[in-house]
């Protein structure tokens, strides 16, 4: 069975607020929805548990949250690790 293609969004960016650093990542296995995933800087990643028809809906969802949230709430310390939205 061959290993299914990983495409990532072209959506996909590095968001800098209040001196701190995030990476907004959007991607899906080829046939199936978008996954989002928010990296900090300090390697905690806030993961998404419902899936988005398009990466476009994907990057409106991450923007909101760290607007709302403040890009702090996705550093260590801010969520517990691995923590799922």
């Amino acid at each position: 069975m061959p290993n299914p293609k990983l495409i990532d969004s072209p959506l996909s960016r590095v968001v800098e607020e209040d001196g701190e650093r995030v990476e907004i990542l959007i991607y899906r296995i080829e046939g199936a929805e978008w996954t989002l995933e928010i990296v900090a800087a300090d390697g905690c990643s806030t993961v998404w548990e419902e899936p988005f028809e398009s990466d476009g809906e994907a990057l409106a969802e991450a923007v909101s949250a760290i607007q709302q949230e403040g890009i702090k709430s996705f550093l260590e310390g801010g969520v517990e690790k691995g923590a799922l939205h």
